[in-house]
C-alpha cells in the first residue's frame, strides 16, 4: 500500500513512460498524415463531436469500474481489520480463560508453569495461521494479470519456499509443521488444530470448562469466516466484461482522439496542427491512467503497490500479542520500502 501523501514524479514516470512514447508516436503519425494529405487536398480529419461522446462514455465506464475495483480493496482491508481485532480477542481469551482455576484440581497434575507454555502454544499457533493465510492469498490467484506462474507450480514449490519456512514454521513444532504444510489449505487446518487443542485442554487437562470452550470456539469460527471472506475475494476474479471492455474502449478513444483534434487545431492555423501532439498525449495519458488505477486495485492481496499491507498487519498483531504474553524480545514494525507498505 502506497503511504506517501503525494505520489513521487519518478513513480509516475516509471508507470507512464512507455505509454507516453506510444501516444507520441501515434499522434505524430496522424499529424504527419494529415499534413501530407492536406497538401493533396484530402481531409482525413473526422468530426470531433462523436469522439467527445465516446470520451464521455468511456469516462463513465472507467469510473464505474474503478468504484467496483476500489470496493474489492476496501472490503479486503476491512476483513484484515477484523483479523487484527479477533487476534487480540483470541489472545485475551487464551490468557484469561486458560488459568489455574481448574488446573488446581486437574487429574493430570499440570502446574502453573505449564499454563504459560500452553498460552504461548495457542498464541504462536495463531501467528502461524495468520502468516499462512497471508502467504496463501499471495500465491493462489490463477487469473491475475500480475502473476505468471501457475497454481500447480506454486503448490509444488510451497514446501520449499523460504517464506513458509521463515514465517510459518518458526511458530510451530517441526512435526506439526510438516503435517500441516502438506495440506491443501494449511491455514484452515491450523485453526482446526486449535480447536482440537481446546478440546484436549477441556477433556484431558480440565483447564477450561464448557462455557469458556464455547466462547473460544466462537472466536475460531469468526477467524474461519474472515479467512473465507478473503478467499472469496481472492478466488473470484473481477468481472472480465468490465475490465476487458474498459481497456478496449479506452484504446479506441485514444486511437480516434488525434483524428478529431487535428481538424480542430487546423482551423486555428495550419502550423498549429502540431499542437495536437502534446494535447492528445496529455488526454490519452489521463484516460489510460484512470484505466490502470482500476486494474491495480482488482486483486487486493497480491502484495503490490496498492494492495492491502498484510505483512505489516501480521507484524502488528505479532507485536501486540507477544506483549500480552509478557515477552520483551519484540520484532520491529515493518517500515515502508520506497513509500510502499507491504
Amino acid at each position: 500500500m502506497y503511504v506517501r501523501r503525494n505520489i513521487k514524479l519518478n513513480l509516475i514516470v516509471r508507470f507512464a513512460w512507455f505509454n507516453v512514447i506510444i501516444f507520441t508516436i501515434w499522434n505524430l503519425i496522424v499529424v504527419n498524415m494529415y499534413h501530407y494529405f492536406d497538401h493533396m487536398g484530402v481531409d482525413i480529419a473526422i468530426p470531433f463531436q462523436p469522439i467527445s461522446l465516446i470520451g464521455i462514455a468511456v469516462a463513465f465506464y472507467i469510473g464505474f469500474k474503478n468504484n467496483a475495483s476500489y470496493d474489492r480493496f476496501w472490503e479486503g482491508r476491512k476483513i484484515w481489520g477484523g483479523i487484527v481485532n479477533y487476534s487480540r480477542t483470541w489472545a485475551n481469551q487464551v490468557l484469561s480463560y486458560v488459568n489455574d482455576y481448574h488446573c488446581k484440581t486437574a487429574p493430570s497434575g499440570l502446574d502453573l508453569k505449564s499454563q504459560s507454555i500452553i498460552h504461548k502454544e495457542l498464541i504462536y499457533r495463531h501467528f502461524a495461521w495468520m502468516n499462512a493465510l497471508r502467504l496463501q492469498l499471495r500465491e493462489s490467484s490463477t487469473f491475475s494479470i500480475k502473476h505468471h506462474k501457475s497454481k500447480a507450480y506454486l503448490q509444488n514449490q510451497r514446501t520449499h519456499d523460504k517464506q513458509w519456512n521463515e514465517e510459518v514454521s518458526i511458530f510451530l513444532e517441526d512435526k506439526e509443521y510438516q503435517v500441516l504444510i502438506d495440506k491443501k489449505n494449511t491455514a484452515s487446518q491450523i485453526i482446526r488444530k486449535q480447536g482440537e487443542r481446546l478440546s484436549e485442554l477441556m477433556h484431558c487437562h480440565n483447564l477450561i470448562e464448557d462455557f469458556r470452550h464455547m466462547d473460544m470456539m466462537k472466536t475460531l469460527e469468526q477467524l474461519y469466516n474472515l479467512q473465507g471472506k478473503c478467499e472469496r475475494i481472492n478466488n473470484t476474479p473481477f468481472p472480465r466484461q468490465y475490465a476487458f471492455f474498459s481497456k478496449i474502449f479506452t484504446w479506441i478513444f485514444i486511437l480516434l482522439l488525434p483524428l478529431g483534434m487535428v481538424g480542430e487545431f487546423s482551423r486555428l492555423g495550419h502550423n498549429l496542427i502540431w499542437v495536437t501532439v502534446p494535447f492528445c498525449v496529455l488526454i490519452s495519458w489521463i484516460f489510460i491512467t484512470m484505466e490502470v488505477v482500476g486494474d491495480s486495485s482488482e486483486d487486493p492481496f497480491e502484495g503490490f503497490i496498492n494492495d492491502v499491507p498484510m505483512s505489516a498487519l501480521c507484524r502488528t498483531i505479532e507485536i501486540d500479542l507477544k506483549q500480552m504474553l509478557g515477552e520483551e524480545d519484540l520484532p520491529d514494525p515493518i517500515a515502508p520500502i520506497n513509500d510502499i507498505l507491504y
